[in-house]
């Protein structure tokens, strides 16, 4: 297995051309175009139901788009959403040593200081509270090894302190080689360009053509 930590090999751009995305078989957001390079984070921008989670997950490979492609996303994406993506009756340790395995990696000891999660090593991931369980959760990103970070409203639930820690885990990994993709209205102090989604609204169909609505 490898270790995670600073440094990717095969640098290469995430690059979306021309994409259009659904939600709950109605286009929601087309013609978003981006590149996102190595070492850099592009931060989505947007009022609440635009669209933003619908396109994470289509980047991230969880649902096909309606059109356009994406590049430079094939095994190289770890996706953190509005779930955690924990065991609950795995302990902390157990939950980041299961993920490592899964992408096979070795080490969770920085993952567990990056987030201040020592000191709850050995408890159930089912008795953390909510934002213990986002700490975790985002604790996980450090044991997958993969380069491109998509990452949909990370900081739900953290305190401020904890705020800063996944800041300096999300510089780190910039730092390394890394890229992060992410929907957030926390300003993290990070350098990452903005890309506003409201000129990319989908035009809905008429929706009297209840057969042409879902065609």
């Amino acid at each position: 297995m490898r270790a995670p930590g600073i440094g990717y090999a095969g640098r290469m751009d995430l690059v979306v051309s021309d994409l259009s995305v659904a939600r709950g078989g109605l286009p929601v957001l087309a013609g978003v175009s981006l590149r996102l390079a190595p070492g850099r984070a592009l931060v989505l921008r947007g009022p609440n139901g635009i669209g933003k989670t619908t396109l994470l997950r289509t980047i991230a490979g969880l649902q096909p788009p309606l059109a356009g492609t994406i590049e430079g996303a094939e095994e190289r994406v770890a996706y953190a959403g509005h779930a955690d993506g924990i065991k609950p009756t795995l302990t902390v340790s157990e939950n980041l040593a299961f993920w490592a395995s899964v992408f096979g990696t070795e080490g969770i000891d920085p993952a567990l200081a990056a987030y201040q999660l020592e000191p709850l090593a050995w408890r159930a991931a089912g008795t953390l509270s909510a934002g213990q369980k986002r700490r975790l959760g985002l604790a996980r990103l450090l044991v997958t090894g993969r380069p491109v970070w998509v990452l949909d409203e990370p900081t739900v639930s953290l305190d401020a302190e904890a705020v800063g820690w996944f800041a300096r885990a999300v510089q780190g990994h910039l730092a390394g080689g890394g890229s992060a993709l992410m929907a957030t209205h926390i300003d993290l102090g990070l350098e990452a360009e903005v890309l506003e989604l409201s000129g990319h609204r989908a035009v809905l169909p008429d929706l009297d053509d209840f057969d042409g609505a879902f065609a």
